[in-house]
């Protein structure tokens, strides 16, 4: 098992992860490009050597119910690479700007349609004529109908 210092060492090794110093000694690191609302990449970890990164868009990892895996007992191997793992899993998707539709329509499984509708500079969902979000872009617009379990037609 690695001490707390090696694991520290280790994750300072990630220049494009922030240290937050949070209570009881305890450490995380945010990965302040996230594409996501998940921002913390290494949580708590407790000079004890527990601690947890994020894997909640990962497979092959047992998670909690915050998606989070626990390192407790991690090689330097494997931390290292579950940790770049999860930095790759919240880099933000490039999507071509000139490929961006004027109006797009998304269905879920239940045959459920929104609408993606550029009105100006914002980007519009709609169910039918109401009003479901407004977004700055379409990026944004994508990623909630996508989180929602919507698919473009």
């Amino acid at each position: 098992m690695l001490t707390y210092e090696e694991k520290l060492k280790i994750i300072e090794e990630f220049p494009e992860l922030e240290r937050k110093n949070v209570s009881l000694g305890r450490v995380n690191f945010h990965y302040a490009n996230s594409s996501y609302d998940q921002k913390n990449v290494v949580f708590h970890l407790h000079p004890n050597g527990n601690g947890f990164v994020y894997a909640g868009k990962m497979t092959g990892y047992q998670t909690n119910d915050k998606g989070m895996v626990n390192i407790r007992d991690f090689t330097e191997k494997a931390l290292r690479s579950t940790i770049r793992k999860s930095i790759l899993s919240l880099i933000p998707k490039e999507i071509e700007t000139s490929n961006e539709p004027e109006e797009e329509v998304w269905i879920n499984d239940n045959t459920v349609t929104l609408t993606i509708l550029k009105e100006g500079d914002m980007w519009n969902v709609y169910a039918e004529d109401t009003l479901d979000g407004t977004f700055t872009t379409y990026k944004e617009a994508a990623h909630y109908l996508g989180e929602e379990g919507f698919s473009r037609i």
